[in-house]
């Protein structure tokens, strides 16, 4: 089960040919992860105040077409796999307008204390960890 967040492009996040520079898409999934958590009553303000950080460990994405100025897109945002240590998060990007895939990504990500050392949040906190093993889709 995942969420959808939705955004418009703004005019400067545009390159010189008028579509979405690639680089913006990273900064649009983490803005759809931060409500992904949000939504779900795991914000990120909430784990970190429990001891918990979500350090981004890499970013894949694959772009199938562009979007321009004052195109809305909706960000599909879902558990890919998760094992309690690690987390990967899935993206679908999509223009609202058609409706047609405009990127597909992931991010891997690891559970850290607030000092960085790995912790396995099943055991560090089951209630979180439950939470992100009823979000996966496959």
């Amino acid at each position: 089960m995942g969420i959808t967040f939705e955004r418009k492009v703004n005019y400067y996040e545009t390159d010189r040919m008028g579509v979405v520079h690639h680089s913006n898409y990273i900064r649009f999934l983490e803005e759809a992860r931060c409500s992904w958590l949000e939504q779900i009553e795991m914000s990120y303000s909430l784990l970190e105040e429990n001891g918990i950080t979500i350090p981004v460990l890499g970013v894949n994405c694959t772009y199938k077409q562009h979007v321009t100025f004052e195109d809305t897109i909706q960000i599909h945002t879902f558990v890919k796999e998760y094992n309690g240590v690690r987390m990967m998060v899935g993206y679908e990007v999509k223009d609202k307008k058609n409706g047609k895939i405009v990127l597909l990504g992931e991010t891997k990500h690891c559970f850290t204390n607030k000092n960085l050392k790995p912790i396995n949040l099943k055991k560090h906190a089951p209630e979180f960890s439950k939470k992100f093993e009823s979000m996966m889709e496959n």
